[in-house]
């Protein structure tokens, strides 16, 4: 009886819209239309004037919108444009920014503690953003890593089982490995030049090339063989092109709803690419478990307790290797291109730092010697807070209770996050913050760059969840850069001269990097 009624509620519903006029009709939709709209704009108001003004966090400053709507962050964000909008957002309002409904941005050297930093007994751990650290689980990962949204013991655990693999004395057991890549840079640009000696090469290539060839090594136990064959393999090609997503990801992780339709909406060629990228990372660590060798890469020398096997689980091991392969290669060619640039840009600091080098016989250029070179240490220091890796912000939540923050009180749930560009072109922090001077990271300068606030420059995050592969990047850069200049003198391309004009999609949207070797006359 009940479905009897029904239906004939519904037909006859039908018959009376069927009888209305087309101009009835379109009345009524008109009408519908407007009412709803007006409810959505009281709405909207209502809390616009609440989040403003009453809100928890209304006093802290910040453009009125962001207080209203997370709109123009996330426009700012997928266009490539938020790390710059914050920028100058903090430029305007301080080192602390409203960017968004429940969201602050800080400068101070003093939030990287406060934010990420350890915990006194009592204080809870501020977690990861899981709007943004959970989407990588929605688009098909199988496993978690220690870059995973994991608590703080799943995070400890993981990471002792990776402390052998980036220890002292693994980079050592590895430097061998990596100056066989490194030569081979140097015979690939000799090659290169090998029918036109003034032929301009895109540096960020032979630099990519470079750190995947040496990452893939230690991590899958083989190259990719890009700096034999001088270009990207289309796997490393869909990398790059993946990045570009990873905002609209992050957007997405925020609803579960936005998720699924992004999923859903995926392109094909979308799809395939993130399902060739796991299934090529997944191929490759079963190829190298199945491997009997004592090279002294990753997982040799993870796997040198059995038990790390089971703690980790195959999922997880697939996407410590995924990490691996995009964590610890284009990042530091990144690194590498834009100190090359910077030290172009000056010539005077570029002769410098090739006299430092240059001091050093060929053979000795290793671990213990180019630890030793200062210069180079500051040029790294320098590039690190001009043209960090990651220029972003990493999200963390405030936790239950609420925390304090550069000594103001923060509200639970609130998103806060140093950003790293800004943070770094702070003035509070580094006097000229605009300007490339490797000379404020070493002590003889003290007097004029004492006052730098040097602990708020933390390209490789703080606290205990900080970037173990720290001491490996170190070196990898040294190597590579130290024996860049000992064979080359480089020089600078017009087409070049504004390379710092990027766009950023989590990374720096790098354009190729033209320059000119010329090799040196020992």
């Amino acid at each position: 009886m009940a479905s009897n009624g029904a239906g004939v509620f519904y037909s006859s519903a039908f018959f009376q819209i069927r009888d209305l006029g087309a101009a009835e009709i379109v009345r009524r939709i008109a009408l519908f239309s407007a009412y709803s709209f007006s409810l959505f704009l009281v709405f909207f108001t209502i809390r616009a004037i609440y989040n403003i003004w009453f809100h928890p966090l209304s006093k802290y400053p910040g453009p009125w919108y962001a207080a209203t709507t997370n709109l123009v962050y996330y426009i700012a964000d997928i266009t490539g444009y938020r790390e710059r909008w914050i920028l100058r957002q903090h430029q305007k309002y301080g080192e602390v920014v409203r960017t968004g409904p429940i969201r602050l941005s800080y400068t101070s050297a003093s939030a990287w503690k406060d934010i990420v930093g350890h915990r006194s007994a009592g204080k809870l751990e501020m977690l990861k953003d899981p709007w943004l650290y959970d989407a990588g689980q929605a688009f098909g990962a199988d496993g978690v890593s220690m870059i995973s949204n994991v608590d703080s013991e799943t995070h400890g655990k993981m990471r002792k089982i990776f402390t052998n693999a980036f220890s002292d004395r693994a980079l050592r057991e590895q430097e061998p490995l990596l100056l066989k890549y490194v030569d081979k840079l140097i015979r690939r640009i000799h090659t290169d030049l090998s029918g036109d000696p003034n032929r301009p090469l895109d540096l960020v290539l032979l630099l990519n090339c470079t750190t995947f060839d040496i990452m893939a090594d230690l991590t899958f136990g083989e190259s990719l063989g890009m700096l034999d064959n001088g270009k990207y393999t289309p796997w490393v090609a869909r990398i790059f092109d993946t990045i570009k997503y990873a905002a609209i990801f992050g957007i997405a992780g925020r609803w579960v709803w936005l998720r699924n339709l992004v999923r859903a909406t995926l392109p094909a060629s979308m799809r395939k690419s993130l399902e060739e990228h796991r299934g090529y990372v997944n191929e490759r660590v079963e190829r190298r478990m199945a491997k009997d060798t004592d090279q002294p890469d990753i997982w040799n020398l993870v796997l040198r307790n059995p038990e790390n096997v089971k703690l980790l689980g195959r999922g997880s091991m697939n996407e410590h290797a995924n990490l691996f392969m995009v964590a610890g290669t284009e990042t530091t060619a990144t690194l590498l291109s834009g100190l090359t640039y910077f030290l172009l840009k000056k010539p005077s600091t570029y002769e410098k730092i090739v006299a430092e080098v240059r001091s050093l016989p060929e053979d000795g250029l290793h671990i213990d010697s180019l630890r030793q070179l200062p210069y180079l240490q500051a040029c790294f220091e320098e590039a690190l807070r001009m043209y960090p890796p990651v220029p972003m912000g990493m999200p963390r939540v405030v936790p239950p209770g609420g925390a304090a923050i550069s000594g103001g009180f923060v509200p639970e749930g609130t998103r806060v996050a140093v950003h790293q560009l800004s943070c770094y072109r702070n003035e509070k922090n580094f006097k000229n913050a605009f300007e490339f001077i490797p000379e404020r990271w070493l002590p003889e300068y003290a007097d004029e760059y004492g006052s730098d606030r040097k602990e708020a420059l933390q390209p490789f995050s703080y606290g205990p969840r900080n970037c173990m592969g720290k001491n490996l990047a170190y070196h990898e850069m040294r190597l590579i850069f130290a024996k860049l200049l000992w064979n080359f003198d480089i020089e600078l391309c017009p087409e070049s001269d504004n390379w710092t004009d990027q766009r950023i999609f989590t990374l720096w949207e790098k354009h190729p990097l033209m320059v000119k070797f010329k090799p040196r006359k020992v």
